[in-house]
């Protein structure tokens, strides 16, 4: 379990770019189930669609990558500094079941599949309720920064 103020200390994305309010649960080296929490609040709201609210596929594809990173900072057991970035190195596969909705719950289920040679690939579903609202493999990789 990770609270938000755990999370802020580990990842660097703010608002509105911060898309995991919570760790539900974390297996080192295994898998990790976070929640993000829609409200009517967010930003992409406004323009995506002012007549009917859908959360954007890529923001969900996002949510997951933040879950993957903090699976990735647990296992190895580091908090990324200032000169570290955490980065997609691709997108495999992404599909999107259902459209995601103000006063949804995504809960996000995000497993590690295999790490090499600094690439870590994740299996990636993201749920509300019982229905796949997107799954997607996702690659990332960390870099240092000058």
């Amino acid at each position: 379990m990770m609270d938000i103020h755990q999370i802020l200390k580990l990842l660097p994305h703010r608002y509105p770019i911060l898309l995991v309010d919570r760790v539900l649960e974390i297996e080192s080296g295994q898998r990790i189930k976070a929640l993000k929490n829609v409200t009517i609040n967010e930003p992409f709201f406004m323009g995506h669609f002012p007549h009917r609210p859908v959360m954007p596929g890529v923001m969900m594809l996002e949510a997951m990558a933040q879950a993957a990173a903090l699976l990735t900072f647990h296992t190895q057991g580091v908090a990324p500094d200032d000169k570290t970035v955490y980065y997609f190195a691709g997108i495999d596969g992404a599909r999107f079941k259902r459209p995601v909705e103000p006063g949804d719950q995504l809960i996000m289920d995000v497993s590690l599949e295999r790490a090499k040679a600094g690439i870590y690939k994740f299996k990636g579903i993201t749920r509300v309720g019982d229905e796949v609202a997107c799954e997607a493999e996702l690659m990332c990789t960390m870099r240092t920064i000058a």
